[in-house]
This record gives structure tokens, sequence and C-alpha cells, in this order.
């Protein structure tokens, strides 16, 4: 594999290109890595990931996986209806999900870590969001094919973290704590079904938690990511992930490190776009370190940006529960209407 290639600056036309698999080749390697996700995530705030190590195989085959499933009778996949969920888990059809009060044009499965019902009347409400994922009947293979692709993308992410603390100036395990054995984590098939005039496939947004591995069906464009005021296109490339922070880690590193827009145009009519997004997170009631930067890097950290009609904490559990509440309103009128 080829060395990372790392250009920004205001010409930026697309996003910068990491190679993960630097991490194990020698010193300088490493280093070199370590510097470039540095600048990226700081000036940019996304990135392509090569050198991740998941077979061609496996890509090929959550994507066949997601097919399947969306080309089930509809009876099949509302088995699953995530409004049967107090867990904001399972099937969404067309236009079920909002991004900014606005339709979102996709259908989905969410599903995340397997967890007990958590009971006790004085846990934080954001603790709701623990719970069993749906499963459904006419596709048997969906939860082993989704539970390893969890799997393979949970050690990427463990990976990543301790590298970005270490190019922060921190001890490599310094998010440990706070990601533990239980770490929070969310995983969608997605569907983007062609229409006429296109249009808002998910509104522009920014991923609430710490970080997002993204996989974008090989030659199918409509990620857009802001940057200097203006949007870039970020089509796929082959086997690579889109990578991306959250305001989680936004927060950590007093806005250093850049939570990024992003929004999805839909396919022009006729056609469908598939995608596969992993979210990495702490346990839901996990306070995330503030990290001391070193001085040359604390001098270039903003604060953490806030927009007019958001908020930001300190756990992953309050900023999941918010967007889940405002992405799902049927859910939340359904099993949490005493939270809004």
């Amino acid at each position: 594999m080829a060395s990372a290639r790392v250009e920004v600056g205001q010409d930026l036309e697309t996003l910068p290109i990491l190679d993960l698999s630097q991490l194990d080749q020698g010193e300088e390697a490493r280093a070199a890595f370590l510097a470039q996700l540095r600048q990226v995530t700081h000036e940019v705030g996304f990135f392509y990931l090569v050198g991740h190590g998941i077979p061609q195989a496996v890509i090929d085959g959550i994507f066949e996986e997601a097919r399947r499933f969306f080309a089930l009778p509809l009876p099949d996949k509302m088995q699953i209806e995530m409004v049967n969920s107090p867990h904001f888990r399972g099937y969404t059809r067309i236009g079920g999900e909002y991004t900014r009060g606005e339709i979102d044009w996709r259908e989905q499965i969410d599903f995340g870590a397997e967890r007990e019902v958590v009971t006790d009347p004085d846990a934080p409400a954001y603790m709701r969001l623990d719970g069993p994922n749906q499963w459904p009947d006419a596709l048997p293979s969906l939860r082993e094919v989704c539970t390893a692709w969890d799997g393979y993308c949970m050690a990427i992410a463990r990976k990543l973290m301790r590298a970005w603390a270490e190019s922060l100036g921190s001890p490599a395990d310094i998010f440990d704590a706070a990601i533990g054995d239980r770490p929070s984590t969310l995983t969608k098939l997605v569907r983007y079904p062609g229409r006429d005039g296109r249009g808002q496939g998910v509104g522009a947004h920014k991923d609430p938690g710490m970080l997002t591995l993204l996989m974008i069906e090989e030659g199918k464009g409509g990620l857009q990511v802001e940057y200097e005021d203006r949007w870039i296109d970020a089509p796929p490339v082959p086997g690579a992930f889109v990578v991306n922070i959250g305001e989680l880690l936004e927060h950590a590193t007093d806005g250093f490190l850049k939570a990024t827009l992003h929004r999805v145009v839909t396919p022009e009519q006729a056609q469908e776009r598939l995608s596969v997004p992993f979210f990495f997170n702490p346990a839901l009631d996990a306070h995330i370190p503030k990290l001391q930067l070193p001085p040359d890097l604390a001098e270039r950290a903003p604060g953490v940006r806030q927009d007019p009609d958001d908020w930001n904490h300190g756990t992953m559990g309050e900023n999941m529960l918010k967007a889940r509440l405002r992405a799902h309103p049927d859910v939340a009128q359904r099993h949490h209407a005493d939270l809004i």
C-alpha cells in the first residue's frame, strides 16, 4: 500500500487519504501517520482510511446482506419497525427519520451492542438506549453478518482512538477507561433510493458521538462535507472507510479536533445508493476526559463550536439521547413522552 496522501488547503477538492497500516511499519511510518491524523482532523475533520485490514470479501458481504434485507417484502421489514423498540433499534421506512426537522429520504436498519434492558427507575434517562436489537425472521443470516462487521469495526476504532490520544500528546490509553468493555456502538445499513429532483438523503449535521467509520458502496457518490464554507464531494474510494470525528471528541480536545457538518444528496431517479456507517462511542454513562494539549496545540484550539440550536455534553448518553429523540419523533412519542 502506498503511503498516505495528505493535501489540505483552501483548494481542497476531496478528502485526504490515510493508511492505518503505517502504525505497524516502524517508528518513522508510525510518527508520520500520527502527524497526518492530527493534521487532517484538526483542519478537515474527515478523511479516507485505507490499510485497515478488512478483507474485500467481508466488505462485499455486508453490502450483499444489505441488498437482501432491503429486497424483502415490506411486511417482513416492518416486523422489526423501530417504533416497536424503546431502544431505537430496527427498521425505519423511507421518510421515517428527520435531520434538523426535515425528512431524510432513505430506509435503514439500526443495530447496536446487545445489552440487557436497564430497569432501575433512578437510572439516567439515556440508559434507556441500552437493550436488545430486532432481527427479521425472513433473513436469519443478517444477525451473524452484522455482528461480525461490528467486531471488525470495533477493532479499527479502538486502534484509531489510541492513535489520536498519542498524536495529541496524551497517553495512548487515556480513553480506555471511558470506552471500557461496554462501548456504545451503533451500525446502520442504509439505502438511499433515487428520486426526481434529488434533495435531502440526510440533512446537514454533525455526529454527536466520538468516531464514525463509513463504508460506501463503490461508484455511488452523494456524501458532501463542509470545508471552508463550501461543500466538497466525498465519493467512495474502493475498500476505504470515510472517517470522521463527532462532537464528543471535539469536546475532549477543546475544539482542536473538528466535528464537521456533512450531508448526503439522494441519487438520481431509478438509481440507489447503499452505505454502512458504524458509530463508535464510550459507554453511555462515561465522562470523556478533557485532554491536556501541549502548548503549541492548545493555542490552536478554538473551543467547542456550537450550533445556534444545539448543545454539547461531556457524556455519550446525553449526546446520543438528544440526537435519537430528534431523529425519531415517533419512537420518542410512543416510548419517551416524558422526555419531550
